[in-house]
C-alpha cells in the first residue's frame, strides 16, 4: 500500500465502482499481469488479494510494474499532480515535473529551493522511495510514451521532446522501464498527420463552445484567432516561438483536448503541455466543483463544464486588466490591440518593450498608461514577482491582482465579488461568498458572469 491520501477501503470501492471521480488519485497494480491501470479501467476486475495500490505512477514503476495498453496510465487526468500541502517535496516534484532537471543539475535545484542536496535525497527517499533522477526519469518516460499514443511526432522527435539526448539512450532506458520498445508502442498507433499533434486529457464535463466565446470576444488581432471550433494563438515560450490550434471533436468519448502546434526548439514542448494545462484548465474535476457550488447557491450552474479560460502569462493578465479598469471589454480590447500593434505584431509585447515605449499613443488616462509602464519596469527587475506583490504598485489594487491569478495563473479561488457583473448575480444568490464559494471561488465568478451574460 503506497498511498498518504485514500485508505484501501476508499480505493477498493473506486475501482470496484470504476468511479471515473477517482481517476488520476490513484493506481491499481495487479501482481499476477506486472500491469497497473487506472481505476477506471475496462478490463476484468482482478480479484483485492492481488492487488497493490499507488498515488503516483513513478511508485508503481519503482516497485516494477509496467503501465496497461489499455486504460494507459500516462494519460490520466492531473497525471503525476502531487496533492499533498506545500512542501520542500511538492516544490520540487513540480519543477522536475516541468523538466528543470534538464537544464540544471540537481545541487543547483537544491539551492533554488533552499536545501542541500542530500536533504532533498533523503525526502525523495522517504516519500516516494526514489532519488530525485529516478523521478525525473520516470517522468520523462511517461510523457514519452503519452507522446507516441496520442502525438504525430517521429520517435526520435519524442525522445528529445522527452529530454533524452539521444536515442538509443531514451530506447535503452524505455524498455528497461517499461519492457517494452518505443517502436511496439507506436505501431499500435496510426499517426497520418502532417502537422504535429498531440491530445491532452482532461476530467469531466467541457463547455467547449463557452471557452470560444468568451476568447473571441478578447482575441487580439494577428496573435489570436477564434472560429467556430478551435482557438488558435502564437506565443513565445523561454525564447522561442512557437503556434498552437485547441479544438474539442464533438464525439469526444475519450475526453481529450485536440492540439496541433509548432514549436521551434521540440524540447521545450513539456513545457508547452504544461502551460496548455494551466492554460485551458484540463486538471479540474468540474463534476465535484460544480456539485459544490450547486449546493451553495442552487440555481447558479445553469451551463455546465464552465472552465478558466486562461491566457499566456501572467503579465499578459495584467496587462489587460489595467487596460481593462473602469472601460468596457469592447474599449479595453481596442487598447490591447493598439498596443500589441504598436509595440509587438504578432506577439504579445515583453515588459522590457513596454517599459521602454512611449505609451502616449494609448486612449487612456495618463496614469492609467503609468500604471503600465510601473508594472512593466517591476516585471523587468523581478520577473518572478507573483501578482500578489504587485500591490505595491501605484494603480493596481486588489481587482486586477485577482485577475492576472485568475486568468494568468489559473488559480481557482479567486472570487471577484467587486466586480459589477458579479454584485448584480449576488443579489440573486446572496448565499454566495467567497467564504461559501472556496476553494472554487474562480469557477463562481465565471458562472456569476455566465448567469448574466
Amino acid at each position: 500500500m503506497q498511498l498518504s491520501h485514500l485508505s484501501k477501503d476508499e480505493c477498493q470501492r473506486a475501482r470496484m465502482a470504476r468511479d471515473s471521480r477517482f481517476d488520476g488519485r490513484f493506481y491499481v497494480a495487479v501482481r499476477t499481469t506486472g500491469i497497473f491501470c487506472r481505476p477506471i479501467c475496462p478490463a476484468i476486475l482482478p480479484n483485492e488479494d492481488n492487488v497493490e495500490y499507488f498515488s503516483h505512477q513513478a511508485k508503481a514503476l519503482q516497485a516494477g510494474y509496467r503501465p496497461c495498453l489499455r486504460c494507459r496510465p500516462d494519460s490520466a487526468p492531473g497525471s503525476w499532480a502531487w496533492r499533498g500541502v506545500e512542501t520542500t517535496v511538492s516544490r520540487a516534484t513540480k519543477l522536475i515535473e516541468q523538466g528543470e532537471l534538464q537544464h540544471q543539475s540537481l545541487p543547483e535545484l537544491c539551492e533554488r529551493l533552499g536545501v542541500s542536496d542530500r536533504y532533498l535525497r533523503q525526502l525523495f527517499q522517504q516519500q516516494l522511495g526514489m532519488s530525485p533522477k529516478q523521478y525525473a526519469q520516470y517522468h520523462q518516460l511517461m510523457f514519452a510514451k503519452q507522446l507516441l499514443h496520442s502525438s504525430s511526432m517521429s520517435i526520435t522527435e519524442v525522445g528529445f521532446a522527452s529530454g533524452f539526448n539521444s536515442t538509443r539512450r531514451f530506447n535503452d532506458a524505455f524498455q528497461k522501464a517499461l519492457k517494452l520498445t518505443p517502436g511496439q508502442i507506436r505501431r499500435q498507433e496510426n499517426h497520418a498527420l502532417h502537422r504535429k499533434s498531440l491530445a491532452l486529457a482532461f476530467r469531466g464535463p467541457f463547455h467547449w463552445q463557452h471557452t470560444l466565446a468568451f476568447y473571441r470576444q478578447r482575441a487580439i488581432d494577428g496573435l489570436e484567432q477564434v472560429d467556430e471550433q478551435s482557438y488558435q494563438r502564437r506565443f513565445t515560450l523561454a525564447g522561442t516561438q512557437g503556434w498552437f490550434k485547441a479544438s474539442l471533436p464533438r464525439a469526444n468519448p475519450a475526453n481529450t483536448l485536440e492540439i496541433e502546434f509548432e514549436l521551434d526548439d521540440i524540447r521545450l514542448l513539456r513545457h508547452l503541455v504544461n502551460r496548455l494545462r494551466q492554460m485551458f484548465d484540463l486538471d479540474a474535476d468540474l463534476d465535484h466543483i460544480e456539485s459544490h457550488l450547486e449546493s451553495v447557491a442552487p440555481g447558479l450552474i445553469s451551463e455546465s463544464g464552465i472552465r478558466i479560460p486562461g491566457v499566456w502569462t501572467a503579465w499578459e493578465a495584467g496587462v489587460r486588466a489595467i487596460l481593462g479598469q473602469q472601460v468596457s471589454v469592447k474599449a479595453a480590447i481596442g487598447q490591447l490591440n493598439l498596443l500589441v500593434e504598436r509595440l509587438s505584431p504578432n506577439r504579445f509585447p515583453t515588459p522590457a518593450q513596454v517599459a521602454s515605449a512611449d505609451l502616449s499613443f494609448l486612449r487612456m488616462p495618463q496614469s492609467r498608461k503609468a500604471t503600465l509602464s510601473r508594472l512593466a519596469e517591476h516585471l523587468l527587475s523581478t520577473p518572478d514577482s507573483p501578482p500578489s506583490d504587485w500591490l505595491a504598485l501605484k494603480g493596481i489594487g486588489p481587482w486586477t491582482v485577482s485577475y492576472a491569478r485568475l486568468r494568468g495563473l489559473s488559480e481557482t479561488d479567486c472570487f471577484l465579488d467587486g466586480d459589477l457583473v458579479v454584485k448584480k448575480a449576488l443579489d440573486r444568490f446572496p448565499q454566495l461568498n467567497a467564504n461559501s464559494a472556496a476553494p472554487w471561488g474562480s469557477y463562481a465568478t465565471f458562472h456569476c458572469w455566465s448567469f448574466l451574460s
